[in-house]
This record gives C-alpha cells, structure tokens and sequence, in this order.
C-alpha cells in the first residue's frame, strides 16, 4: 500500500514533463518599435506606452526599431544620445507650450521586414513643441508623420517605417533574427507575450500540482484511519 503514493507521484512527474515538452517553442526575437526615456541623458526602457506618457519641458524620447528578443533586457537603444539640449537647442522655449526632444533610430537593414529598408542609416531629431497636457505619442506625430498603429494601440509605424507588421515573432532560420545588431543591450511598448511560458503550460502546470496536493491528502487521511 505504501508504493502508491510513489507510483502516483511519478505518474504525475511525467505527466508535468509532458507538459513541459508539449509548450511551444518562444520566438528568437519580435521586429517593433521599442520605447525609451531619455532621463539622465541614458537610454532606459519607458515604464509606459507613449499614449499615456505625459512628458515635462525638456524631456527626451527615443524610438528604436529592431528585433529584439526581450523587451526591456535585450532590446536595441537609440544609437544616438539622449540629450534635450543637442536636439532643441535651436528651437526657443515658448508660453503655454512645452519641448520633447525626439529620437528617432529606424534600426539597420538586417532588422527590415522583407521587402523593405530603412528610410535613413542615421537616427533622425527633432524637436517637437506641443501643449502642455500632450502625450509623447502626440509629440511624436507633431515631427514624424505618419504613425501607424494596431488595434491593440501599439505602435507599429513611425514616418511611414515599416509598411507593414506590427511585433511579429521571428523564427531562428530568419536572417536578421539570430542577432539583432551591435548595438542591442542586455514596449511603443514590447510585445505582448515576449518571453515566459504560455498560458496553457502554465496552466496544465497548476492543475498538476493541485491533483498532486490531492493525492497526498488522500493518502495521509487513509493512513490516519
């Protein structure tokens, strides 16, 4: 009788190792438009998406597009500097209007969906002046027209760049996956469901461990009979 406990619990090992195996491969990396703050004069992720974000006077923003695996730990960085004063300093403070400097890094031929390239090589400024109450998504259409996004609100085109796409996975064999570019580091916003496992593995998981935790209560109560 006491081998049963045993004998259940490496049914249910193998049963979570199933799981586990079964759970789809994740992407090597996403193509998109990725977000940052330029705070401090260094590129960090943005903790929020340009339609929320309510930059100050003299705030400056970065777009890169890139693929990149992760969000916020591999994505690529502006490969231009974060600093407001080298992107405004031309452009004079105004009443009841505010300055966003605005980085614009449209990535390296190796990241461009197929059939296209980047508009220019460089990361482009500029200095949008919008009210005060403006989001950075406001800021940014005021210099980079046209936008284009998903119905899901993520960015997906910044000056018409790309055509097409929106935070696709990219497969291992496709050229420009396997390495972004030189210049990524360890959202627009990241796209959803870059890295992790997937809902279902997590959830064959839970039922798992809710059917083992059964198991062993069932064979204490029998034992305390």
């Amino acid at each position: 009788m006491r081998r049963r406990p045993r004998t259940a619990a490496a049914v249910l090992l193998g049963l979570l190792l199933t799981l586990i195996a079964a759970s789809p491969a994740l992407a090597a990396g996403y193509r998109y438009w990725s977000f940052w703050d330029g705070a401090g004069g260094t590129w960090a992720y943005a903790t929020q998406g340009p339609s929320t974000a309510r930059p100050a006077d003299g705030t400056v923003y970065g777009f890169r597009f890139s693929v990149s695996k992760d969000a916020a730990a591999e994505a690529a960085r502006p490969r231009a500097a974060a600093d407001f004063e080298a992107v405004c300093a031309g452009t004079p403070a105004a009443d009841g209007r505010k300055r966003v400097a605005v980085v614009l890094d449209f990535g390296v031929p190796e990241d461009a969906p197929g059939g296209e390239r980047p508009p220019q090589d460089a990361p482009r400024t500029a200095c949008a002046q919008v009210a005060p109450e403006a989001t950075a998504a406001e800021a940014l259409a005021s210099v980079a027209k046209p936008l284009r996004y998903n119905g899901a609100a993520l960015l997906c085109g910044i000056s018409g760049y790309p055509r097409t796409g929106c935070g696709e996975p990219i497969a291992d064999q496709e050229p420009g996956a396997a390495a972004p570019s030189a210049s990524a580091s360890a959202s627009a916003s990241a796209p959803a469901g870059s890295g992790g496992p997937s809902a279902g593995l997590v959830a064959g998981i839970a039922a798992v461990v809710a059917v083992a935790a059964a198991g062993v209560w069932q064979s204490r109560r029998r034992r305390g009979r």
